[in-house]
Formats: C-alpha cells, structure tokens, sequence
C-alpha cells in the first residue's frame, strides 16, 4: 500500500478544521476530498461505505479508514513524524485527553447550537423556513428529536429552549480555559498539543460569529493572549482560513453581528 493520506473533509466544519489543523501541526501533506455537507453529499452511498455516520471527517492513510475526530487527532500525532502533539508523560496526555472528551461530549453539540441560534436561523428564515414537515423531510439521518430542536432554534432564537443555556456553557469553557493559562502559554504542559488543538475551532467559530468580546472584554485576557498565539501560527491559515467558503464566512460575521448585541445584553443581566 502507499503512504497516501486523503482527507474528507467541509470548510465550515469544526471538527474538520481540527484535524486540519493537527496535520498542518505535524507537517503532514493530504489530498483533499472536499464533502459539501450543504449541498447533501455525506449521504453518498460512496462516502457512506467510509462512514457510516455521515459526517466528517474522514482520514484514509494507506488503504485504512480512521473516522472521528478526536480518533483521526490521535493517530496523525502517532502515525506521523513531526513535533509531538502529546505530553511525554501519562498525566500530561490524561489532562489533554480530558480536554478532548469535554469537547466532544459537551462543547461540540453547544458549538452547533449556537451557530443555529446566531447566525444558521437568520438565513433560514431570510430564505423562507417552509413547514416543519418540510425540515423533518430534509433531515438526512438526523433523527426526529434533533430537528425538533434545530426547528425551535430556527423560530424562537435566544428564546429557545436551552439556547442561553449553550451559551452559558460555552462560557464555562473559556473561563476553564482562563484558568488553565495561568502562567502559561498553552492549555496542557510548555507546547501546543491535542488539547490546543480541540479547542481552537470552537474559539474560531465564536470569532466567526463576532463573538469576540467573551474575551476582548478583558474579562479572560489569558484567553485573548492564547487566541493571538493560536492565529499567529502560519499552521492557521490552511486549517482555517483557506478552506472556508467566503459567501458562508460573511453569512456568519453579519448574522452574528446582529446578535451579539441581543446576547450581550442577557449576559450582563444574568
């Protein structure tokens, strides 16, 4: 088998973008199989076969098929040369890994509600919502429950049920993450590592969504200082930047900039 390295991948995905990001960090050069969630083409009978699921990424190196993000972070740190995106030691990989498993099982599901309630609803309804039978049809494999939900996001906002509460807990993490950077430049040990890595696509989508006065408010400097290293890196740009389509980049920063001041004001309330 040859050493090729193929990715399957979307611009605006923040799972995507995170594995682009840990390859860039590696030095690991990839050939892009670009997946248009919009347009419906995870449910390919043809990217089915490589997951299951439906959505990306999806890593094939050398004929094997690595899916999950955080899975698919892992394994390009230890299949690769390159600078180590792990701790040497096994309470330095236990704290990133805890970052990890937060991230999937917490801050990711926050990350897309938020992008429905600020900005996805916004263009939605600009372009007519239709009925809701009309968005359950238009589900894929998304199941009946969330798009219930995704439909309260869609119709009610900020005033969805758990919509602030999403946000809150996207607050939690930074204020996590303002902790961890006391005295130190990254989240885990005196380099960047996995744990880095997992959270700077959900700091890029709050920037996307001209969110940035969680921290620019200098309530959480040491987060604002990471953010600045995190964007310095030339790894950034192709992890980030060069793969989002501009029509969808300015799509978010309007529609966020309509509610961030609505968001603001219920923060500084509660």
């Amino acid at each position: 088998m040859s050493d090729k390295v193929t990715l399957y991948h979307h611009g605006s995905s923040a799972c995507a973008a995170k594995v682009r990001f840990a390859l860039a960090e590696k030095g690991v050069s990839w050939e892009s199989r670009y997946i248009d969630i919009m347009a419906g083409e995870q449910f390919d009978p043809a990217y089915l076969a490589l997951n299951p699921k439906g959505v990306v990424p999806t890593l094939v190196h050398s004929g094997e098929v690595i899916r999950e993000s955080s899975v698919i972070c892992e394994y390009v740190d230890e299949a690769f040369d390159g600078p180590a995106l792990m701790p040497a030691t096994a309470v330095g990989r236990a704290a990133v890994r805890l970052w990890t498993k937060a991230v999937d099982e917490e801050l990711h599901p926050a990350c897309s509600a938020l992008t429905y309630v600020v900005s996805h609803r916004h263009t939605i309804l600009r372009h007519g919502a239709g009925s809701f039978e009309d968005f359950v049809a238009n589900a894929g494999s998304e199941g009946l429950a969330a798009r219930k939900l995704k439909w309260s996001y869609i119709q009610d906002g900020l005033d969805a049920p758990g919509a602030m509460e999403k946000i809150r807990l996207y607050i939690a993490y930074l204020d996590r993450m303002e902790k961890a950077l006391e005295g130190r430049d990254w989240l885990v040990g005196d380099a960047i590592s996995l744990a880095d890595i997992a959270m700077a696509p959900y700091l890029n989508r709050l920037a996307a969504l001209a969110m940035e006065g969680l921290w620019e408010d200098s309530s959480r400097p040491r987060v604002g200082d990471w953010w600045s290293r995190v964007k310095a890196r030339e790894t950034f740009a192709p992890a980030f930047i060069e793969w989002m389509p501009q029509d969808l980049a300015d799509e978010l920063r309007a529609n966020g900039g309509r509610s961030w001041p609505e968001i603001a004001a219920r923060l500084s309330a509660s």
